[in-house]
């Protein structure tokens, strides 16, 4: 199988028996780097991740001798079924892929590795930044310390992983008027995750201004239908303006998130002259 097809089809498309050849990959370390790399990123996705890969995954992680952007990147890809299984917490164990007791050595052993200070440090801080999909107590320090840090990099991943940690609307705030675009971008994802009402005009601004950074414009729009529910449909309004495909569709979304739109009348397919904004 050629994984650079897959990168095209979407994961419940891949064929039947992906995942095998997924794991058969990550273990061979005579594979070519590139291909393993891309392996690692795919073995995250929910349609084919289970016990087996997530260990292949964690072994990369573990194993000094792996290249740091290998390491780095199946770590990554641990978040998202870190994250599901947190969610669910095994209330329903068939609606996760992974075993609650390799959730739980995950957990583990990324808390090891993040405090293990002879790991690279972009391993430790993709580790920081999968490990916080399922918070535990630890990561209230070991946030405060990468935002303190002094480093963009560390700080970025604080921020982060302020979207996942409650307890920062301080850091987040102070965050948003940062000058790194990357840290900026994480603060208005975290002012979204956590409603940080002190936020509002700031993102709101973001959200209406044709000079922000479209990235950023896009994760604003989703912000303000979720910090202010009751305004943001005057600030919707006024971005549906636009003539770009993209904001129009983070507009119309958010406005169905205000409770704009009855349900029967949202429909993916429509197209923008035919939807009513008011």
């Amino acid at each position: 199988m050629e994984l650079k097809i897959l990168e095209d089809i979407p994961p419940w498309e891949w064929p039947e028996g992906t995942d095998r050849v997924l794991l058969g990959i990550l273990r061979d370390n005579q594979k070519d780097k590139s291909e393993r790399l891309l392996a690692a990123e795919l073995a995250g996705d929910y349609t084919v991740v289970n016990d087996e890969l997530a260990e292949a995954l964690l072994s990369i992680v573990r194993n000094g001798e792996e290249s740091e952007d290998l390491r780095a990147k199946a770590v990554i890809s641990l978040g998202p079924v870190l994250e599901t299984a947190y969610i669910d917490e095994f209330e329903e164990p068939e609606a996760v892929p992974i075993s609650e007791e390799t959730f739980h050595e995950i957990q583990a052993s990324l808390r090891e590795l993040y405090m293990d200070m002879d790991v690279p440090m972009e391993v430790r801080r993709r580790t920081l930044e999968a490990s916080v999909r399922a918070p535990q107590e630890w990561h209230q320090q070991a946030i405060r310390d990468a935002y303190s840090s002094g480093d963009d990099l560390w700080r970025l991943t604080a921020v982060f992983c302020m979207r996942y940690v409650r307890g920062f609307d301080t850091q987040i705030l102070e965050a948003l008027e940062d000058e790194n675009q990357d840290i900026h971008y994480e603060a208005v994802c975290a002012a979204r995750t956590w409603e940080v009402d002190a936020a509002w005009s700031h993102i709101a601004n973001l959200a209406t201004s044709e000079l922000t950074d479209k990235s950023l414009r896009l994760a604003a729009i989703e912000a303000v239908a979720s910090i202010r529910p009751q305004e943001a449909p005057d600030i919707l309004s006024e971005v549906s303006q636009s003539d770009d495909e993209d904001i129009l569709d983070a507009v119309y979304e958010a406005m169905a998130m205000c409770g704009m739109f009855p349900d029967e009348d949202y429909d993916d397919d429509d197209d923008w002259d035919e939807r009513t904004l008011h």
